[in-house]
């Protein structure tokens, strides 16, 4: 049986809405039942209707969608929160407390308190509260993943990842409000860039070597005039089990288009994946010849095989990422264990990971410890 399925924002024109109802109904696992899509109201009923929502479960905001949910029978199992950063923590508790098993957009929240809460109502209340760093469904991320895992590289020594683009690289475009929200400690938080792309590099950093970042030293900076947060950020890292991190995330590096990209260096050899070229793992054993292991073919990791979706030679793209953590989603509603699931401590530690790198930007590069209080 198909499990009922509401989404809060990612509305008509949104960037991560499509990605979102492509990916939860692509398995066939979900039923978009109800949502609350646009801070207009009566455009977001619409927009619910057109997407074939019943007119009484369209509703004109997320306040309005918890009341008519709450008390239905056959309420949403499951609630994706696709607004802007600002609204996460106070949707994603509200159904939480309410019983709802929650997917939010990150980051999380805005605060490390307001995290540190999150993880805690989760706990509490037994639902999931899971977060969409979908890149870490690829199938051939999870192939990294297993090859760290069982030894292939030894001992990890050093990570080094980006995700830059220049697409908010145009001064002229700097009143876009599909632009200036982004830099705007209001709608955006304390940080702008490293907040919006960094920490998925930063989190696909621990996903993959199943270590976690204990301190960081960052340099931030706003190119473009006017803009409060930051639009570059370069950010170094130490992990718990020892291996260096350098980071680097950017939204005005111009000729760069989505430039997601990690690499991995262990004492037996490297790794490198890149998200526009997401079928390839780059493996080179020390001593060896660079390899190039594909998606699909024979001999990947269990989880790596259970994550591919078209044949061999076949381009998977983000949609069916997104999907991926969906199916996984699906699975822990009904009882069943995801290992690679990320859920509110991963969104938590990247809010604490945010804090710490605005705390040492302002102190000139000073290491801070970048673990949140609660996980220490």
């Amino acid at each position: 049986m198909k499990l009922n399925w509401g989404m809060i924002g990612g509305g008509e024109g949104s960037q991560i809405g499509p990605a979102h109802r492509l990916g939860a109904q692509a398995d066939g696992l979900f039923t978009l039942a109800a949502a609350a899509l646009d801070a207009d109201g009566a455009k977001g009923r619409a927009y619910a209707q057109r997407l074939g929502v019943a007119p009484a479960r369209a509703y004109g905001d997320w306040r309005e969608m918890l009341a008519g949910e709450r008390g239905r029978a056959e309420r949403v199992d499951l609630v994706t929160v696709a607004t802007p950063n600002a609204t996460h923590f106070e949707i994603t508790k509200a159904f939480l407390e309410a019983g709802f098993h929650v997917l939010c957009e990150k980051p999380m929240t805005m605060s490390v308190e307001e995290g540190e809460e999150i993880v805690r109502i989760a706990r509490a209340s037994g639902r999931i509260c899971a977060v969409n760093y979908c890149y870490s469904a690829y199938p051939m991320v999870r192939e990294m993943r297993e090859m760290v895992a069982r030894g292939d590289l030894g001992r990890i020594r050093l990570v080094v990842t980006n995700f830059s683009h220049g697409h908010h690289g145009n001064a002229a475009d700097a009143d876009n409000p599909r632009v200036r929200w982004r830099y705007d400690p209001a709608m955006a938080g304390v940080s702008g860039q490293f907040a919006d792309c960094g920490i998925h590099a930063l989190h696909m950093a621990s996903f993959i070597t199943g270590d976690q970042v204990e301190k960081l030293s960052a340099d931030f900076a706003s190119t473009i005039a006017g803009r409060a947060l930051e639009d570059d950020a370069m950010v170094n890292f130490r992990m718990i089990g020892g291996a260096v991190g350098r980071l680097w995330t950017s939204s005005v590096a111009i000729g760069r288009q989505h430039g997601f990209d990690i690499q991995v260096f262990g004492e037996a050899g490297g790794l490198a994946w890149a998200s526009e070229q997401p079928d390839q793992v780059y493996y080179t054993p020390v001593g060896g010849r660079k390899q190039i292991i594909e998606k699909g073919e024979a001999g990947l990791s269990d989880e790596a095989a259970r994550l591919s979706r078209v044949p061999v030679a076949h381009p998977e793209g983000f949609p069916l990422a997104v999907a991926n953590i969906y199916v996984d989603l699906a699975a822990a509603i009904r009882g069943e264990a995801r290992d690679g699931l990320p859920l509110a401590e991963d969104g938590l530690r990247s809010m604490a990971a945010v804090a710490a790198a605005v705390d040492s930007a302002r102190a000139k590069g000073a290491w801070v410890d970048a673990r949140p209080p609660m996980l220490r």
